[in-house]
């Protein structure tokens, strides 16, 4: 199939080209789009069929409920029913990187809730997003754009690398600006929980609705964003200590007549590996570049990254890293 590639301005929207995007996404078929967090894969929610594809395409479990979003509050009368704590959130929190689980109406295809009955809604704070959901005028099931078990996509390139051929349209708006994905509260549960840690801090929320759980364990029933490289993740307190790790771990894998990469917040001392990546000092920096440095490992046989600890998004990264790795070592 042929895949069209759309390159668009986020601070000048081209309404014609995101209007025929819109119109393939409503009629049913697949289109990448980037949103605040990572790049989604969106489709018309109603249209079981093309839901079916998605999952397909995507190679993602039938068991694994997708993200509904939608372009204004209203659309979510057509899905869900909304508890006093999703009032809340929803009144703070949209358009921004939370989604909320509430209790799914009957008319939502199965499908998208993976026959749990909840649905999981989200309201994108992008631009190009926005308005491709407003243009089809349908709530787009949008899991993110990358092939199951894979890196989180963060620039058009992760979308083309995992579906050039395979969805009907790419729109190319750039490279993401948090880089994680949004954070997941099931409002229908008592307290609220936290499903999956992301851009939004569980303090914030706690300080909106009060207590909430946290399903802290990554779920290890399925592979989430891992490189084909063996990955290990260094974490210490002294960044020194980690350092010399780092280098100790290249030169017993380069011993071995393996490639090795390496991803550090600061390259700030010689370490002898065949790919060497600096993600960043801040922590905004880092989780902007986390996905597409794990992405890059794809070159290498092992892959070691410096990891990062710490509260609000530093916790949803380490999440992540957790969830991605093969090996933790701890100095």
């Amino acid at each position: 199939m042929k895949t069209i590639v759309v390159k668009i301005d986020p601070n000048d929207l081209d309404e014609a080209k995101l209007k025929e995007v819109a119109k393939i996404a409503k009629d049913g078929g697949l289109v990448a789009f980037p949103t605040e967090t990572v790049y989604g894969l969106g489709t018309n929610a109603f249209n079981e069929q093309a839901v079916r594809r998605l999952f397909e395409v995507k190679q993602r479990p039938p068991d694994n409920p997708v993200s509904v979003l939608i372009s204004d509050a209203k659309q979510i009368e057509r899905l869900a029913e909304v508890n006093e704590t999703a009032k809340k959130l929803i009144k703070s929190f949209f358009p921004g990187p939370i989604t909320v689980v509430l209790k799914a109406k009957p008319n939502v295809p199965n499908l998208v809730t993976a026959g749990t009955g909840k649905i999981a809604v989200r309201m994108p704070d992008h631009p190009i997003a926005l308005k491709i959901v407003e243009l089809a005028g349908v709530p787009l099931a949008t899991p993110s754009a990358n092939i199951s078990g894979k890196p989180s996509p963060t620039k058009a390139e992760h979308v083309i690398e995992d579906f050039m051929g395979k969805i009907d349209a790419i729109v190319d708006g750039g490279e993401t600006g948090i880089g994680i994905e949004s954070t997941v509260i099931d409002t229908t549960a008592k307290p609220p929980k936290i499903l999956r840690l992301g851009a939004i801090p569980a303090e914030e929320i706690e300080e909106l609705v009060g207590k909430v759980e946290i399903a802290e364990a990554p779920s290890m029933k399925y592979t989430h964003y891992k490189p084909k490289a063996k990955l290990i993740v260094v974490f210490g307190d002294s960044r020194d200590k980690v350092l010399e790790k780092i280098s100790k771990l290249v030169e017993e894998y380069k011993k071995k007549g393996l490639r090795v990469g390496v991803g550090v917040r600061k390259i700030d001392k010689l370490i002898g590996a065949d790919l060497l990546i600096e993600i960043g000092e801040d922590v905004e920096e880092y989780a902007r570049k986390i996905f597409d440095t794990l992405r890059k490992f794809d070159e290498v046989d092992v892959g070691i990254v410096e990891g990062i600890k710490g509260r609000g998004i530093a916790k949803a990264v380490t999440n992540r890293l957790v969830k991605a790795s093969d090996e933790i070592v701890e100095v």
